[in-house]
């Protein structure tokens, strides 16, 4: 079927008219507060870090930023609700490696697609994982665990937050690297795991340096080793994994801010520009620094590739240990 003048006129005009438009709401944007949807409850690592970006970039921004608390499936309710959200910049996800890196190797049914899914604004921060223990327990060094994990396979019982979460792969990766057999027990939250490994119900515990930095500093938990490439600033006299003879077990965690597809790029621009200046501000790099997180920064295309980089070398370890979503 040909088309008459007269409509191509009227197709071109109503293309025309709705690129003005478009252009006209991403120079007003925003004009109306903004939701974040973080994939995790509220208290943890990440909901502190988004909370705490979110707050300074309502300044920049000149709207308020109200975070969402949408938790469930190693992040993939959060991202499922944002990947299908309207892309206009009104709605976006803050999120850690999980959602993005992880499950597409843990989980057969992910109703997004990590990369096309999402519009990439920029990396936010970056944390790793440790392992402690209980104090009395009476080892003294990493070395000393794996030893006596060696000695008497699946005795020493360790904590995780949840099946498939990052700090269960560290063990995971610890266990295939040093030959070992750890009884790992996973529970929901940090919150219950923290209180069993301080009461002795747990020996050790794996988890990201914020959830048991606290505890450590007080003595309630002796770290042991950091999975990570280099050695915590915060605590320089602590090995990594790496260090010790286990270059496999490196495990950091990071965090991504993330808005639906096909968001205009003017939209896109803006929010990096924001957030990478609350990233620069020293006062959030030192209360992120307190609790052990570093920022990162930078543009939607090194978003994407972190999270290409990353989902392959992730997809390696959940071969290799063989873990599944629900085990």
């Amino acid at each position: 079927m040909r088309l008459r003048g007269p409509i191509i006129a009227s197709i071109v005009a109503t293309l025309a008219a709705a690129i003005v438009a478009g252009g006209a709401a991403a120079q007003t944007y925003p004009s109306r507060p903004i939701r974040l949807v973080v994939a995790f409850s509220a208290g943890g690592t990440t909901d502190f870090v988004c909370r705490l970006i979110a707050d300074r970039a309502r300044t920049l921004l000149g709207q308020s930023i109200v975070v969402e608390n949408k938790p469930g499936a190693s992040g993939a309710i959060g991202a499922d609700f944002v990947s299908k959200a309207a892309p206009d910049g009104y709605t976006l996800f803050f999120s850690t490696a999980g959602a993005l890196a992880i499950n597409p190797s843990m989980r057969t049914d992910l109703p997004y697609d990590p990369i096309n899914g999402f519009a990439p604004v920029l990396p936010v921060a970056r944390n790793t994982v440790v392992f402690a223990i209980n104090p009395a327990l009476g080892i003294a060094t990493a070395p000393d665990m794996i030893a006596r994990a060696r000695d008497k396979p699946g005795s020493l019982t360790v904590a995780v937050t949840g099946i498939g979460a990052i700090s269960h792969l560290t063990v995971e990766m610890l266990q295939v690297s040093a030959k070992i057999k750890l009884q790992v027990v996973p529970y929901r939250g940090a919150g219950a795991a923290i209180a069993d490994l301080i009461g002795g119900q747990v020996n050790a515990m794996s988890a990201e340096v914020p959830v048991l930095i606290s505890q450590i500093k007080a003595g309630k938990a002796k770290l042991l080793a950091v999975a990570s490439q280099s050695r915590f600033e915060g605590m320089p006299d602590v090995p990594t994994f790496a260090e010790l003879g286990y270059p496999d077990v490196v495990a950091d965690n990071w965090t991504g801010l993330l808005a639906p597809p096909k968001t205009p790029p003017e939209v896109v621009a803006k929010l990096n520009a924001a957030f990478n200046a609350v990233l620069k501000d020293p006062d959030v790099r030192r209360r992120l620094a307190e609790v052990g997180v570093s920022t990162i920064g930078g543009t939607p295309d090194d978003l994407t590739a972190l999270i290409k980089r990353e989902t392959a070398r992730w997809h390696k370890v959940v071969a290799q240990t063989g873990v599944k979503a629900g085990d």
